[in-house]
């Protein structure tokens, strides 16, 4: 929350033939197949996203097209139903296919869990303040799940403001996921709150579950009070 951007990784895949290749291809292929984007507005552009991800993006295959593959073959396909997991067996049509369901701080000096739901309406959390105690260590968790498509380049991105000001940024590559009945977490690395008089008081954030077409599929802000102690 307070830290640094982090580092991505790219992939160099060598060329081979036959199924080989698809097997390698099919490993990648969660950063590499789109999202269905319809009727999501694009990310603003204040919280654009500056990682270059250094790989290219093969032909764009969707879902059926990948359970399709070489379907007679009996171990690849047990490899792709590791990979891809069962598929939910209803879907709401009208839901969108990542639905990003709760965030969490975790700490182990906290006393008592800092949640918060976003299945419902995010803009009643601008109205509250979590507080953090000062020097403590912790974790982001998100929680979310993918509806129907495979999601290519998840990122969690945070903006840090005191006082109308930007102090930080932080982009987290979450990764890319298929569609399944159960959720997801992620977990950002362990990050320590900043510490001393002078970095105590309120913060405002705006966090951002994106992904590598600037698809915004959820954002919403919050409030975290960092204090000398939990309870002052």
């Amino acid at each position: 929350m307070f830290g640094s951007k982090s580092d991505m990784l790219g992939f160099d895949v060598c060329e081979f033939g036959g199924q080989l290749l698809e097997l390698m291809w099919l490993t990648v292929c969660y950063r590499d197949i789109m999202a269905d984007k319809d009727g999501i507005k694009p990310i603003e552009d204040d919280a654009e996203d500056e990682v270059d991800l250094n790989y290219k993006a093969p032909e764009k295959k969707s879902l059926q097209e990948i359970q399709e593959l070489d379907k007679d073959d009996e171990s690849l396909t047990k490899y792709k139903q590791t990979l891809l997991g069962n598929l939910p067996a209803t879907v709401d049509p009208t839901a969108p296919n990542v639905q990003v369901t709760q965030m969490a701080l975790i700490c182990d000096e906290a006393p008592g869990p800092i949640t918060m739901d976003l299945r419902g309406n995010v803009e009643a959390l601008k109205e509250q303040t979590f507080v953090l105690k000062e020097g403590v260590s912790y974790k982001v968790k998100i929680t979310f799940k993918v509806n129907r498509d495979i999601v290519s380049g998840l990122k969690y991105v945070q903006h840090t403001l005191r006082k109308g000001i930007r102090v930080d940024k932080e982009t987290h590559m979450v990764g890319s996921y298929g569609p399944r009945a159960d959720s997801y977490e992620f977990l950002t690395p362990l990050e320590e709150a900043p510490k001393g008089m002078l970095v105590r008081g309120t913060y405002h954030i705006k966090s951002y579950f994106t992904d590598d077409d600037k698809t915004n599929h959820l954002a919403w802000d919050w409030n975290i009070n960092i204090k000398k102690e939990w309870k002052e």
